[in-house]
């Protein structure tokens, strides 16, 4: 029987390795992800004031908005800074307790985000087929309510995951060849069965996104039904233009999520290089987007931030 060392479940630290194969390149490579992540933190930001300071925004689509641009905020930050230190300086070093906690708003933070485009499609549906009922269904506090829910349920999902890893030794390498901490990829350094870590990590939040996939594709289904039932074409294109900028966020987010996934579990001929370039691509990018695709298709958003910019000119 093997006996392993106490010391050796809680390393000191693990060494995060960057981009396989791009380590020459990784100083350039850097530059635009800091600008992907400058874009998002000030579109997010600029987001969230609006949001905050005007009372025609204080309604149900704009507060589950803003807890989509916080989750970005949340999503972003948890591993672009660390990501952006490996690249220019070099600091490759990370703690066991620090890659448990960027493992955790990683993880919590996507499974967030899949929970709030379903309760922003919910609205949505409530808001086409239900007009009339919109404001005595969706009360401040039915909106509370979801909002408590879903973080709850996040975190409940997620927070099991931290204790498979602090349950595992790790005494043999603890380089991970990626940029950030993920579960899997921690779980692989350990000498030890890691089959609950694969199938707890990789089934209960996937499956727990598919459902939420599922409610959101159910309710655009009834949402289309309601429209094209509607008499006036000018009726049918406000309804439409009302879901667009969330399709778009929707498409945005799952698209590059399950082909990650799909490649990562089944594609054995795409190289580690490419997987891991992809998997700082997700985590920048869709948090950059979703307030562009907000600003640009939601008139509301797209004339306040106009108003906010133009009074700025002028002072």
């Amino acid at each position: 029987m093997i006996i392993f060392n106490v010391s050796n479940y809680n390393p000191a630290t693990f060494i995060l390795v960057g981009i396989p194969g791009l380590e020459q390149a990784r100083v350039w490579i850097g530059i635009p992800f800091c600008i992907i992540y400058i874009v998002a933190i000030v579109g997010n930001c600029i987001l969230l004031y609006l949001i905050l300071v005007e009372r025609s925004l204080h309604e149900p689509m704009f507060f589950f908005l803003s807890m989509l641009a916080m989750t970005d905020l949340i999503l972003s930050t948890a591993c672009v800074p660390k990501t952006l230190s490996i690249f220019w300086f070099g600091a490759q070093e990370i703690t066991f307790p620090g890659c448990l906690t960027q493992m955790f708003f990683l993880h919590y933070s996507f499974v967030l985000d899949s929970a709030i485009l379903m309760a922003m499609a919910f609205d949505r549906y409530v808001a086409i087929c239900s007009p009339l009922r919109y404001t005595t269904i969706l009360t401040p506090k039915t909106i509370i309510k979801i909002i408590v829910g879903i973080s709850f349920r996040s975190f409940c999902i997620i927070l099991p995951v931290v204790f498979l890893l602090t349950r595992l030794p790790f005494c043999g390498t603890h380089v991970i060849p990626h940029t950030y901490c993920e579960h899997i990829g921690v779980a692989r350094l350990a000498c030890a069965d890691i089959a609950i870590n694969i199938w707890y990590g990789f089934c209960v939040p996937i499956m727990t996104v598919i459902s939420d996939v599922i409610l959101i594709a159910v309710s655009y289904t009834l949402i289309l039904c309601a429209v094209f039932r509607l008499p006036s074409q000018d009726a049918l294109q406000k309804a439409l233009g009302t879901c667009g900028s969330h399709v778009c966020v929707i498409l945005i987010f799952y698209t590059p999520a399950f082909f990650s996934i799909l490649a990562h579990r089944f594609g054995h001929n795409v190289s580690r290089t490419f997987h891991i370039m992809f998997a700082n691509l997700y985590i920048v990018v869709p948090p950059a987007l979703n307030p562009i695709v907000y600003g640009v298709k939601t008139k509301q958003i797209r004339d306040k931030v106009i108003l906010l910019f133009s009074a700025k000119g002028t002072e």
